[in-house]
Order: structure tokens, then sequence, then C-alpha cells
């Protein structure tokens, strides 16, 4: 049978997605990507805040039309799943097949025997069969699985761990994924080596605290010893880490960044504001005056290195002062990369009861005010790399085939910008690392550069 796929949601979630896909063809099925062609449809959810939930919803729906046409099955996974699967198999009858996380480590034997039943059986009573699924012997999956990259042939996230023992109080994580589990330094290595082979430069590392890695199983931050692990497979060309909490970068992790050719000088540290009132409330584990010390000791020890942040405006009891004390930190802070969010109130969290919600009208404004300043701020940065040299991963083409584009060893995939480098020869640059010349930006966030 054909099966199609639809991954909603953050790059973990993406992996997940890639582990189903292997685990469909190593089981001879054909992958399609259209709807209309597929006799099963896979939807892996994301359920982390309202808009997320609203789109997941939206799709289950769409998908679903195409039952009254050619698909048999409509299977649905991930984090909604996870946090609302009674709910859901009550309000949407169209789906044959709701897998919660706890249960992906018999993701194939629970999907391979619902298919199965229903070859067999003409009783079309699929929640009697699920019963029955369920009460099956089930082999538990091994750690590490096959994976179909979807991502292109340049770059791979590689997921070091699962779940998050943060408990910051805006945030359902741990109550849909659990506390942070480590994977073993060996398994990745593994899989690295394996993404290495397949032709992949750039390894992205991501866990919901990257820097919490190791210290369920070790006792202690490892993130340091597997980056350099990492970068002594020969293949891999890039080494980026994403998601790395304030309070848990250390020096030794700051230092191999200032010395390891191969891992990007690129650090994303989400400390969502820096009101020392609003992060004691949001259960965030750093100051004001630490995030303002880490940024400055990463600065002095890496001059060149890009710092990426995310924010979140408009969190219970977030005043007209704690918002202005936000907006001229920014001002100051001068990151290279910046992302804000709205306060979305999540079910089963603990800010959810907190006093003095912010009105929708005013988390909309701040948010307005917080990019309209980070805007200004990266064109200038923009502008300052004008006459630079720096490496480029050329990963397309422009329509007209005038310009490659491609992404500078400071830009990540999907979140940053993109590259024009002008097309002066007929020679195929698709997928080298080369080096440019920045010549001109385009917007706030993209360039323009020259081969050299």
């Amino acid at each position: 049978m054909n099966v199609g796929f639809v991954s909603l949601g953050c790059s973990k979630n993406l992996i997940d997605t890639e582990v189903t896909i292997g685990l469909f063809k190593d089981h001879n099925y054909t992958i399609v990507n259209n709807p209309s062609k597929a006799d099963i449809i896979v939807i892996n959810t994301c359920g982390f805040i309202e808009e997320a939930k609203e789109e997941a919803i939206n799709t289950i729906l769409e998908m679903a039309e195409y039952k009254k046409r050619n698909c048999k099955y409509l299977i649905v996974m991930g984090c909604l799943v996870q946090r609302y699967c009674k709910e859901l198999e009550k309000s949407l009858p169209e789906v044959d097949l709701f897998i919660p996380i706890q249960e992906y480590d018999k993701l194939w034997n629970i999907i391979e025997n619902y298919i199965k039943l229903n070859k067999k059986s003409e009783n079309k009573e699929t929640s009697k069969k699920i019963s029955e699924i369920k009460q099956m012997p089930m082999l538990k999956q091994p750690e590490f699985l096959n994976r179909e990259i979807t991502t292109g042939k340049n770059y791979a996230y590689i997921k070091i761990g699962e779940g998050c023992s943060n408990k910051c109080t805006y945030c359902a994580i741990p109550y849909i994924r659990g506390p942070f589990v480590s994977r073993k330094m060996e398994d990745i290595i593994e899989e690295a080596k394996m993404l290495a082979k397949k032709g992949i430069k750039e390894l992205i590392v991501i866990a919901q605290d990257t820097t919490k890695y190791g210290v369920d199983i070790y006792g202690k931050s490892k993130l340091a010893e597997l980056l350099e692990e990492l970068s002594k497979i020969e293949d891999i060309k890039w080494i980026r880490f994403l998601y790395s909490y304030p309070e848990g970068i250390t020096q030794e992790l700051i230092d191999l960044v200032a010395t390891n050719n191969k891992i990007t000088k690129y650090f994303d540290i989400p400390i969502q504001h820096i009101s020392n009132k609003i992060l004691k409330t949001m259960n965030r584990k750093t100051s004001k005056q630490q995030i303002e010390s880490l940024i400055k000791n990463i600065r002095e020890k890496i001059p060149n290195v890009v710092l990426r942040t995310s924010l979140i405006v408009g969190f219970p009891g977030e005043t007209k002062d704690d918002f202005i004390e936000l907006q001229d930190f920014i001002k100051k802070a001068n990151f290279d990369r910046l992302g804000t969010f709205m306060y979305s109130k999540e079910d089963g969290t603990p800010a959810e009861k907190l006093p003095n919600q912010i009105h929708g009208n005013t988390k909309k404004s701040r948010y307005n005010k917080i990019m309209k300043i980070q805007n200004e701020i990266s064109k200038q940065i923009m502008k300052k790399r004008i006459g630079t040299k720096c490496d480029v991963l050329i990963e397309d083409m422009s329509f007209d085939r005038k310009y490659y584009i491609g992404r500078t060893i400071q830009d990540a995939p999907d979140i940053d910008g993109i590259i024009y480098i002008k097309n002066i020869g007929n020679k195929n640059l698709l997928d080298q690392i080369i080096t440019c010349e920045i010549e001109d930006i385009s917007g706030e966030y993209d360039l323009v550069g020259k081969i050299i």
C-alpha cells in the first residue's frame, strides 16, 4: 500500500516522523507525497500551544476528506494525541488509530497489527480492534532506528534526549513528553556516522534542553564531550547545537565552541524574559545578572559568535515596567537572531492558574514592538557583514536560475536567513560548501553575495 505523511510542529517531532517513514519503508510500503494517492495517511501532530492544536485539528479534518475517496486508514500520532487521546477518540471518529507518545516503543507493532486485523476482518467496530491490539504481545523497538531523512541531502537533525525536566510554569512539554531522558552516547555516534554515510554535511543536535544531555545517565552534562566526539566524524563538516538553556552553558562548552573548527560559532539560548520577577514566576533558573554575564563571557571568548534567543511576551503579571525592561535589554544585548512568542495559556500548566492574565490585544502589541526593535537590529547587523567573506552551503537555485540559494555557517535552516549567490557560470554548485563575499542585504534577514 501507499503511505503519505504530514509532520507538524518542531524538528524533534520531525525526527519521530522520519523514524516512522523508515519503519514503513523497511516493511515494503511505498511512500507518496500526494495524499490523494495514499492508502494510509499518517499525521504527526504538535500540541504545544493553542495555534499548534488548531493546526493539528484542521489538518486531521482535511486529511479525513481523503477517506471518502481512496484512503483506507487515517493514523494520528504525536503530542496532541499524548495530551488529549480520549477526547480525540470521541470527537474524531474519522481517525482509525491514535498512537500516543508513550506507545512509541511499540509503534510498528500497533500499526502492523491494526492493518492486519482490518484486512482479515469484515467487522468495522474499530474500537474493539484497537482493544485487541493493545492486548497482543509486542516486541519493544531498539533505541536506534533507521530514518528516512526528509530535510534534503545536506543537513539532518539528531535528537540526543527526550522530554524535559525544567518544568517552566508556562510549558506543557514535561507533561506531554515526560522528564528528560538522554540517549547513550555510542547510540548517537552510530546514528551520526550513518547520516555521514548518506552524505549529510551538517548535523544539528537537538533536545528540549541540550545542556542537560548526560546528567541522568552519566551524572553530569556531557554535551561538550558529545560534540567533540561528533566532530571526529570525517565527513561531517558543520555541527550546530540548539536549545541550550543559559544555566547549563558551561565554560567547557564555550571553550570548545571557540576552538573546534567544525562546531559552528552559534549559541541558541532561550532566555524567555529578562525581568527577574517574571523569570522567577516562569520558574526559570537564571537571573537577569546571570544572563548578562553569560552573554558577555561568550562574546569575549568568541568575538565572531552568533547569538540567538527566544522570548515570551504577555506572560501573566507582566507589567508595563517589566516590558520596558525587556525592550531596553533587547536594544542593549543586540542579539543576532531573536524569535518572540505571545504567551499561550496551556491546560494543566501552573501558569494557567496565575492571576493577572494579559489581554490578547496587549500581547499582540508587545509582540509587534519587540519584533520592530529586532528587525532594525538585524538590519544593522546584516549591513556590517557587507564586504566580509564566509563559507556558504548551497542548497537550492532561484526559479530563474540567476541565483544559487544557500546558508552561511552562521544560519540555521528554517529559522534564520538565507544568502543569494549570483550564478555567473555553468558550474553546478548545488550541495557544495563554497567561499563567497557578501555584497548586499535583502530585507532584514537575508544576504546577497558572490563567489570568490
